[in-house]
């Protein structure tokens, strides 16, 4: 079961995400909270897989929590889900270790993608959001020089593992897609780390998605 705590000061929303995640066989809603000193106090009472959570609330500064979650535990991943699709907090909230990022206007089943692809060590970002954030970071990101020349130090194969990790594949998932093993992945996941510089999942992703690396 995916362990899921919701973070949202209306009680309305919660029930209606709450009602939504629990018809699926593979998702349990282990905690709620309204602000900031609930959430933390669900996080540590009830060990989630995921952190739910509206990113600017009365009472909750989003990006100001996710940096404490963040810097509570590595264990656990955070998805905002929001009505807020300013650049701005999608990228500040991504730089401070966010595995997602969905609107509450999304269909029902992004929230639920977005949530089993994070769980399994991906990154998510709904997709109306990702091909104008991409656009604007080659446009003015001063770094993409630099990541352009890392890009090139990749091989063939260690580019084909970093295009799956932005898809959300964790290393079981691309071995069987690429027919090698789980070692050889683990291997080729940690040269791409050393190669562009980050240092997880979601760092590379970003990477990916900026720099889109061909076949």
């Amino acid at each position: 079961m995916i362990k899921v705590v919701l973070v949202d000061n209306h009680i309305l929303v919660r029930e209606g995400i709450k009602l939504l995640l629990e018809q699926e066989k593979d998702i349990e809603v282990v905690g709620e909270a309204n602000n900031e000193e609930e959430a933390l106090a669900a996080l540590k009472e009830t060990n989630p897989d995921i952190i739910l959570m509206d990113i600017n609330m009365p009472e909750l500064n989003g990006i100001e929590t996710l940096r404490k979650i963040k810097a509570m535990t590595k264990n656990q991943k955070v998805i905002i889900l929001t009505l807020h699709d300013e650049r701005e907090y999608v990228v500040e909230s991504i730089n401070l270790g966010a595995n997602g990022y969905i609107l509450k206007s999304a269909e029902s089943e992004s929230l639920l993608r977005g949530i089993r692809d994070v769980n399994k060590g991906g990154y998510y970002v709904h997709p109306s959001l990702a091909g104008s954030l991409v656009k604007d970071q080659k446009q003015t990101d001063p770094k993409l020089s630099k990541e352009l020349e890392d890009l090139k130090k990749l091989t063939r194969r260690e580019k084909e593992v970093l295009k799956l990790i932005s898809q959300g594949m964790n290393n079981r998932d691309i071995a069987h897609a690429l027919f090698i093993s789980e070692k050889t992945v683990k291997n080729h996941v940690s040269n791409i780390f050393k190669k562009i510089h980050v240092n997880d999942r979601t760092q590379a992703a970003i990477f990916a998605l900026k720099n889109q690396p061909d076949q």
